[in-house]
């Protein structure tokens, strides 16, 4: 086995989080296994992603032993810069075995259990029972896992080990979230900008916006937010929602890139780019004077999304979090998850969730959740309350970004809360 080389800055020894060998530890030891092995088709899988940072790998290994240290197998060696830039100890493909078995013709699962094998062995697992985590090809993995198994392995699911060993944030990790989150938030900036430079057609509500001579849309908003996250680094492999009207009252509506904006509606923008972690953040706008009904819904989410950030502490379960939100909204007479949990109308989703490798994660904000379901210093989530009435033709979201640190709850999106985009200059 080599030795660990030094890292980039910021990666490798230093991304996972301190103390994860031996939460690790803890978890194995609860489920019964000697060993955590992580399977995956690149660096991009987000139960690998925990150990070994944002550099370029294809299919590799993970194993963490019980009571031992991550080391990281890797099957081409032309990534081995990459690969010693995690500054993991590493397995290299001589030692796995691998162009001796590819010449030999093996097929994926075979090539893939032999390395599995000899990655545990070598990383000193004997053969027992050992959580998995990660992901790749279904029928190859079953088909390597029942190879293990006739050779004495007993592999059992431990992607909800693993999912628990990156909760916690790293300084290196909450410092790419920043660098995500301050991306997303200058795209957020362009929006309001270009909102509050347009202007209705027949001045006055309902007029379509327009901007530049051109009738303002969806998709011209959502081309401004690709070009300034794309000049942050940023990419977004899950889209984005900038939807208005009856469209923002059902949740998860993109919106249509051909829709012309309109004074007076609502214009809900929720970004989720991805640096090496991802970032989260909604805004809801108004250009022009908002009815009645959504400058209330308005201000009852904004009064929520407060109080969450009050009560949000180490200790707390996600699941009182939701709760407090549903009283909070419940006593101004809608609908939520607690009082009518079918209701399409009103407050229907979560509170939040964790955000890092994926964009959805731990901490849970699930009424049946475990440990994974109590917030602990070092978590990075979201709090979204929202409002919905699709048949009157709006909906309302707030939603920040936010590190549970050791001082109590930061906002990593520290943007403006206003309808009005004109308010949000300076």
């Amino acid at each position: 086995m080599s030795a660990p080389p030094t890292g980039r800055p910021g990666e490798g020894g230093g991304w996972a989080a301190a103390g994860l060998a031996g939460r690790a530890g803890r978890e194995l030891a609860e489920a019964g296994c000697e060993a955590l092995l992580v399977v995956a088709g690149s660096a991009r899988d987000p139960d690998l992603a925990a150990f070994v940072g944002p550099v370029h790998l294809g299919r590799s290994l993970v194993v963490l032993p019980r009571g031992g240290t991550p080391t990281l197998a890797f099957f081409d060696p032309m990534e081995r810069e990459e690969a010693a830039a995690t500054g993991l100890p590493l397995l290299t493909p001589d030692e796995l075995e691998i162009p001796r078995r590819a010449r030999e013709g093996l097929e994926p699962e075979r090539l893939l259990a032999a390395a599995a094998g000899r990655a545990l062995a070598l990383a000193g697992v004997v053969p027992g029972r050992i959580a998995v985590a990660g992901s790749g090809p279904a029928g190859t993995v079953h088909a390597a896992l029942a190879a293990l198994a006739a050779e004495g392995w007993t592999p059992v699911p431990g992607n909800g080990i693993a999912r628990l060993l990156r909760k916690t944030k790293s300084a290196a990790q909450l410092a790419e979230a920043r660098r995500s989150a301050a991306g997303l938030c200058r795209a957020m900036r362009t929006v309001a900008s270009r909102l509050a430079a347009a202007s209705p057609a027949n001045g006055g509500p309902g007029g379509e916006l327009w901007l530049g001579g051109e009738r303002l849309t969806a998709g011209r908003l959502r081309a401004e937010v690709a070009r300034s996250l794309a000049e942050d680094g940023l990419e977004q492999p899950a889209g984005n929602i900038v939807s208005a009207g009856r469209d923002a009252g059902v949740p998860h509506t993109a919106g249509r890139d051909d829709r012309v904006l309109a004074a007076g509606e609502p214009v809900l923008v929720d970004l989720y780019p991805r640096g090496a972690l991802f970032a989260d953040c909604t805004r809801t706008f108004c250009v022009g004077p908002p009815a009645g009904p959504l400058a209330a819904a308005h201000a009852a989410v904004h009064e929520t999304l407060a109080a969450a950030r009050e009560e949000a502490r180490a200790g707390v379960r996600g699941w009182t979090l939701q709760e407090s939100a549903c009283r909070r909204l419940g006593d101004r007479g809608w609908p939520t998850p607690l009082s009518d949990p079918e209701s399409t109308r009103g407050y229907v989703h979560n509170l939040g969730h964790g955000v890092g490798a994926e964009l959805h994660e731990d901490p849970s904000f699930r009424k049946h959740a475990g440990a994974e379901g109590v917030l602990a210093e070092g978590d990075v989530l979201t709090l979204e309350p929202g409002l919905y009435d699709p048949d009157a033709g709006w909906g309302v979201r707030l939603e920040d970004l936010c590190h549970l640190g050791p001082t109590g709850l930061e906002v990593l999106t520290p943007l403006p809360y206003e309808l009005d985009p004109r308010a949000w200059d300076g």
